[in-house]
């Protein structure tokens, strides 16, 4: 019995140094296990917040010359500040496009900036508006793609006066700022001329549509263009009309110079703009027309893109969406870093043999 009874006890002392043994490793477990997630949770908030900058690309329209202009010496996510964007019309797709690429990128590369975005409407009292309303609104710079570069003159003018620093996009204004961001159109022109005079083997008549009379894009497009083709006697142009940067005015000029030009008698044909290009492809195609006339275009949209792959368009020079560099030249702004008071940006002639390398990089 002695026996039993000593068996018996060393037998529940056993099991319950067993039980205790398990109770206090079950507890140390769940206690170590919430102390290592709450660590754990801990660790990746701080990586999230010390994580490396998402790196910046330029895209393919921003060269050596470029990038080297808008490489930032301060960490991205070390740049604070408001910019406000004055867009000169969402009317357009070009002005969508940069839109949305420009909220895009500033939330993409600069998260603790402040980005202010406001629709000119193609409208420069309506866009003083705007740039007065950022004013007052506090921004630290100004990021202005302008309906018209001498009728915002004043606006921007109060914003430099108030100390703020003002980036122009796309199209210049006439008073002095930090910097001016865009393709020449210049460039445009002679690239688009360049491959014309190509396309044609030096030879044949051209008819040309202008953008809107007086606007600086219409004068260094069509000067561009002349300059190209000065070197070649045998391309003529027999006609040369303004069409207003609208595919419904394409259109209806290149109707009408169908019928002046019968067939036979044009070569090719030029434009500013793809809108007004696609204009003039609906009238070519209507007129039945489109295997004796090429087309050479300026702008690089998609549905250009798409067409040159149908080979229904022969080319078009890119005319490029100013983002990232509009934002990453707001961010320099913003902590004092210098830039050239103009930034080139790539113009290249988009054909049917190099249109996979530049599909979806535009609008």
């Amino acid at each position: 019995m002695n026996l039993m009874r000593i068996m018996t006890s060393a037998a529940l002392s056993a099991l319950l140094l067993f039980m205790t043994a398990c109770g206090s490793g079950s507890s140390n477990n769940n206690g170590t296990g919430s102390k290592e997630s709450a660590s754990s949770t801990e660790g990746a908030a701080k990586a999230g917040t010390s994580a490396a900058p998402v790196p910046i690309d330029y895209g393919l329209y921003c060269g050596k010359e470029c990038q080297e202009a808008l490489t930032l010496k301060a960490s991205p996510d070390s740049i604070k500040g408001k910019v406000g964007f004055a867009v000169a019309s969402l009317t357009f797709p070009y002005g969508a496009a940069l839109k949305s690429r420009t909220e895009e990128a500033a939330k993409k590369y600069f998260p603790n900036m402040e980005l202010l975005v406001g629709d000119g409407q193609n409208d420069p009292s309506v866009q003083t508006s705007i740039v007065d309303d950022f004013i007052s609104k506090g921004v630290q710079v100004l990021i202005i793609n302008a309906v018209e570069k001498d009728a915002l003159v004043p606006a921007v003018e109060r914003a430099v006066k108030a100390g703020i620093k003002v980036i122009s996009v796309d199209r210049t204004v006439n008073t002095k700022v930090l910097t001016t961001i865009k393709a020449n159109d210049l460039d445009l022109g002679m690239n688009a001329g360049q491959s014309l005079v190509t396309l044609l083997n030096g030879k044949g008549n051209i008819v040309e549509l202008q953008g809107s009379p007086s606007a600086s894009p219409t004068i260094d497009r069509h000067k561009g263009f002349t300059d190209a083709i000065a070197g070649s006697p045998d391309i003529k142009v027999i006609a040369s009309q303004h069409a207003n940067y609208d595919q419904a005015q394409g259109l209806k000029v290149m109707e009408d110079l169908l019928q002046r030009f019968p067939k036979g008698q044009i070569d090719a044909v030029y434009t500013h703009a793809d809108m007004m290009t696609m204009g003039a492809l609906q009238a070519i195609k209507a007129a039945g027309r489109q295997n004796e006339i090429k087309l050479i275009s300026i702008d690089g949209m998609q549905t250009t893109f798409d067409a040159i792959s149908d080979g229904e368009i022969a080319g078009t020079a890119v005319y490029p969406v100013i983002a990232p560099m509009n934002v990453i030249a707001a961010a320099k702004a913003l902590v004092g870093e210098p830039m050239p008071e103009f930034i080139k940006l790539e113009s290249p002639v988009v054909t049917k043999e190099n249109v996979a390398k530049y599909n979806g990089t535009t609008y």
